[in-house]
Order: C-alpha cells, then sequence, then structure tokens
C-alpha cells in the first residue's frame, strides 16, 4: 500500500480493523462519561461517529478529495486543469463557487457517496487524449475511483458559502489546501482551518497557485515561507506543491500525487482516524491519568460518625440492661423476680424488640424481618455535632475518592452521595431495626434457674411446714417430733437456707450478668457496626466507585480510542 504524503512526510495506513476498534472505544468512552465530559467535544465526538458509521457504510471504493481554499486563489481554475475540462465556472466576479462541484474518475458509481455529501453538480471524467494541460490515459486509469471536490470560499463574504465549505471539509477523505502568491500567510486559513485540522496531515496536501504571476526565485522563497507557516501549525514534514492553471506547472505532478492516494485506498480511513483520534485526544483533557482505590481509602472516621448517628451507643446501652434485666429474670431470687415488671423494656422503647410492642404478627418471619415490617425505630435523632461530625466524614472521604479528578467528575462523585435529605439517616435507622439484637441464651441462666427454683421450693415447703407446726400448735393437735439440725429445726432450716441461699445466689449472679453484658454487648456492638458498615458501602462507598468505576473506563476507552 503506497503511503498517504504529504511533500516528503510518510504516514503509516490504518487498517479496517484498527479502525473499527477505535471507533467502538470512542463510542464506550461517550456511553460512559459523556455527562462528565465537555458538552462541546462530546457532540464533536459523536458527530465523528456518526461520520464514520455513514462514510462506512456507503458502497464503493471512492476517495474523495477536497480542493480548499480563499477567494481569488485559482481553486476553480485548478480544478479545471485537473479534470481537462471546463467544468467548474470561471469569472472576475467574487465569490464565483457557490455550490460545490464534484468531478468522478472510473465507472463506479459514486451517487450514494456524492447524496450523502449533497453535493448535486456532478461530472463524469472520461479517457483524454495528450494535449496541453490534459491527462494522459494512463494516469486516468490510476485516478479511477477519485472523487475530486471544487468548494465555495472559505472566506466567502457570503455566510451560506463558508457554512457549505466548512460542511464539506468536515466529510472528505483528503483536503487540498490551494492558496496564492497574495494569501498563503492569511490567518483566517491558517488560524481557522489549517492549525484546528493539523492533526489530518496524513491526509493533507498544500498547493501555492498561480506562481506564473512570479520568477523561479520568488517561487521557491514563498514555498520555503508557506512550508515554515504549515510547520508552525502542526503540519508535520510540510512541503509546498508549486502550480499554475494557466501554465499548467505543477498540474501533472500534483495529479501524480492524487494517483498515489487513490492507489492506497487508505484516505478515506487516515481521515476516520485522524477525526476520531482528534475526538479522543480532546475528550482525554476531561479525565484523570489515574483513580484512586477506593477500598485502600481510610474509612474509620467515615464509619465511626455513622454509627454515632444511627444511635449506635444507645443501641449498645439497652442491649446491655436488657441482659442484665433478662438475666435477673431467670438467675434471681425467686420470689423478688416480679420486681422485673416495674422496669420498662429497654429494646422495646426503643421499638428494637422482636414484635415493637405490637401484637405479634402472624406470619413466620424471623424478628429482624418482623422490625423491618414495623419500620422506624423509637432511637432518639442524632444530635447536631453527630450530624455535623457524618457532613465533615462523609465530604473528606468523597474529597479524598476523587483527589485529581477533573471538576465535572469530582461534582458527580459529590452527587453519586448526595441522595436527598433524610435518606442516609433512613438507611441507618433500618439498619438499626434490621439487625438482630437477642441471641442465644446462656447455659448458665438455665443451670442457675434450676437452682433457684429449688431453693424458691425449698424456702417456701420450710414455710409451709412452719405454718402447719404454728396451726398445730394453737389447735393442740399432737405431730411428731420435728427434726432438726443441731439445735435449729429442720423447717427453719429449709426457710432461712432457701431465702438466704437463693439471694447470695442472685447477687453473684447479678456480677456474673454485667460481665456477660458486656459480651453481648460486644456481639451485637459487632453486629451494629457491621449493619453501619453495609449502609456506608450502599450510599457512600458504592455510588463513589461506580462513578470512579465510569471514569477508569471512559480513560481507557479514550486512550484505546487515541492509541
Amino acid at each position: 500500500m503506497s503511503p498517504i504524503t504529504m511533500g516528503r512526510a510518510k504516514v503509516k495506513g490504518v487498517g479496517a480493523a484498527e479502525l473499527g476498534n477505535r471507533t467502538t472505544a470512542l463510542s464506550l468512552a461517550l456511553f460512559s462519561g459523556a455527562d462528565e465530559l465537555d458538552s462541546t467535544a462530546v457532540e464533536q465526538a459523536r458527530r465523528v461517529l456518526d461520520h464514520a458509521q455513514e462514510r462506512s457504510a456507503i458502497a464503493g471504493d471512492h476517495t474523495v478529495v477536497a480542493l480548499a481554499g480563499a477567494t481569488g486563489s485559482g481553486k476553480s481554475s485548478l480544478f479545471n486543469a485537473l479534470v481537462g475540462e471546463q467544468v467548474a465556472a470561471i469569472g472576475a466576479r467574487r465569490p464565483t463557487t457557490a455550490k460545490p462541484t464534484a468531478a468522478v474518475w472510473g465507472e463506479s458509481d459514486a451517487s450514494e457517496l456524492l447524496d450523502w455529501l449533497r453535493v448535486d453538480a456532478r461530472h463524469q471524467v472520461g479517457p483524454t487524449s495528450d494535449g496541453d494541460g490534459e491527462i494522459a490515459g494512463t494516469l486516468t486509469d490510476k485516478l479511477n475511483g477519485l472523487v475530486l471536490l471544487d468548494l465555495p470560499d472559505f472566506d466567502s463574504r457570503e455566510l451560506s458559502h463558508r457554512r457549505e465549505a466548512e460542511r464539506i471539509l468536515e466529510l472528505v477523505d483528503m483536503f487540498v489546501w490551494v492558496t496564492d502568491p497574495q494569501k498563503y500567510a492569511d490567518a483566517r486559513l491558517h488560524d481557522e482551518f489549517v492549525a484546528l485540522m493539523a492533526h489530518h496531515d496524513a491526509v493533507t496536501l498544500a498547493v501555492l497557485n498561480q506562481t506564473d504571476r512570479l520568477d523561479v526565485a520568488a517561487v521557491k522563497v514563498l514555498k520555503n515561507d508557506f512550508a515554515k507557516l504549515l510547520g508552525a501549525d502542526g503540519i508535520r514534514g510540510a512541503s509546498v506543491l508549486a502550480t499554475s492553471a494557466v501554465s499548467g506547472t505543477g498540474v501533472p505532478e500534483l495529479l501524480g500525487r492524487l494517483a498515489n492516494v487513490v492507489a492506497g485506498k487508505a484516505a478515506s480511513r487516515q481521515r476516520l482516524n485522524a477525526d476520531i483520534v482528534a475526538a479522543a485526544r480532546r475528550l482525554r483533557h476531561g479525565v484523570a491519568d489515574a483513580e484512586v482505590a477506593v477500598d485502600r481509602l481510610d474509612r474509620g472516621a467515615l464509619d465511626a460518625s455513622l454509627a454515632r448517628a444511627a444511635g449506635v451507643p444507645i443501641v449498645l446501652d439497652a442491649v446491655a440492661r436488657d441482659y442484665r434485666r433478662e438475666a435477673f429474670a431467670h438467675t434471681g431470687f425467686l420470689f423478688a423476680r416480679w420486681t422485673r415488671g416495674f422496669a420498662a423494656d429497654p429494646l422495646r422503647r426503643l421499638r428494637l424488640d422482636r414484635t415493637g410492642g405490637r401484637p405479634p404478627i402472624r406470619v413466620e418471619i424471623d424478628g429482624a424481618d418482623v422490625r423491618a415490617v414495623l419500620g422506624r425505630s423509637s432511637i432518639p435523632a442524632p444530635s447536631a455535632s453527630a450530624v455535623s461530625a457524618v457532613d465533615l466524614a462523609t465530604r473528606s472521604f468523597v474529597r479524598q475518592a476523587s483527589d485529581g479528578l477533573p471538576v465535572k467528575w469530582a461534582q458527580a462523585v459529590e452527587a453519586a452521595v448526595d441522595q436527598g435529605e433524610g435518606a442516609l439517616s433512613d438507611g441507618l435507622d433500618q439498619a438499626m431495626v434490621g439487625t438482630s439484637l437477642r441471641a442465644r441464651r446462656p447455659i448458665w441462666w438455665f443451670v442457675v434457674n434450676v437452682i433457684q427454683w429449688a431453693l424458691g421450693i425449698t424456702a417456701a415447703l420450710g414455710l409451709l411446714w412452719l405454718a402447719a407446726l404454728w396451726v398445730a400448735g394453737l389447735a393442740q393437735i399432737p405431730t411428731p417430733e420435728t427434726p432438726s439440725l443441731g439445735i435449729l429445726p429442720a423447717p427453719l432450716v429449709m426457710l432461712v437456707g432457701g431465702v438466704l441461699v437463693g439471694l447470695l445466689l442472685g447477687v453473684v449472679s447479678r456480677w456474673w450478668a454485667r460481665i456477660g453484658a458486656r459480651r453481648r454487648t460486644a456481639m451485637i456492638g459487632k453486629r451494629l457496626t457491621e449493619a453501619v458498615a453495609n449502609v456506608a458501602d450502599e450510599r457512600i462507598i458504592v455510588p463513589v466507585d461506580e462513578v470512579l468505576d465510569r471514569h477508569r473506563e471512559t480513560r481507557q476507552h479514550l486512550d484505546r480510542a487515541a492509541g
């Protein structure tokens, strides 16, 4: 494949597979990150993708070359010289060219392509014989598939002419910038066209026309000066071809360059590839070179502030009191357990017990599901300082996660966390409601309970025995001799021993219950901490990570698209 050249510069051809991969990568980059990228660059990239899809879908193997230049540069005259016929209108009145004119070499039908370009004026170029300014038959064969366009002046005083030229320049496969000795250094040519399209250097030719007005030395000077200006515009290895439509100078050489381009059959891919690369590079300024790994960020302050705002300390205090209360109900002195009813259920007050103070729900679900059905808890609202601590910790975490990101991406990270007033507090409350605060009853409760019942029954039997003896004594009913332990009667020993040992065991059990309450609090604390961490994951970590994942995907796709 012949390389497409501008002067002596050579550019490696782009394969269809590579172009397809870059097109797909750019499309995926827009899908993942369009909202956070520059809107103007996104719109340009979408137009590039549309053009690439439409151009690739057009049948035929044509190469579209546009002659573009300023008013009076001799584009139309050069166009006619290249075609070998008076196809484009030429006149002294300016501007002369209002609509683009197409010349098509070869028998392949270019109607679909020209319809897409919206070019109505069309001329089919056939073989010609040798003559002044005419094309030899051999060169004509090499030009088969060339579609040459004569564009309106890009500096025309008619706005519609300028717009038409700019529209066509976005679609063609190759540019030929035509200028003349008077306007080759024109700022509009260089600043608004050549410099902006410098990334298309692989599909660009520069022509200094109307050189018949100059001597050889002047032409050489102007060519070198024009080449320097093109280099300053970003055109790599720029060189200039001198032509004259009047004398025919440089026309055969220009046709030879165009024949090489047509033979290479890569101009359209080169143009589309350059457009895609340029669009990707413009968008690439809107993403950073790396992202923060969220799982490596310190989230201790965030989890701690959320736990405080969720009321975890309050819940754990209620869990400890509930444990001691339940321990007393199972291990306390049997005849003192009735006093338990005077103390309010600490978990029920917070609506964190199994039924939330309501009648049991007659469905087979566990306690956590019941609490979730009942809705919110009655945990006191977090204090202003707790709310402030959550806000501060969240902002700090978001700031760390978005470190180094462009503004729009940083705003996206912040917006992902901001789910509306009350959303986070509701999530924390549901975490408290949905976490099981119960655990299997300790074995020692059962053992001590059995002992307490035995002591209580013993004391009760001793009391009844003493009562029976007292009644029998009043009624002077003879009774068998009462057994004794030393000097104390057995009923008295049973009563006093049962009460004293029961009370002592209750005191010991209360002391042991405090230790058990601390263990239960630690266990439930882990559950609540995990529940709060899950809320943090759901409401903060995961949304932030999703934005960073989109940023990573966008960056990787843009890098692939830009090569």
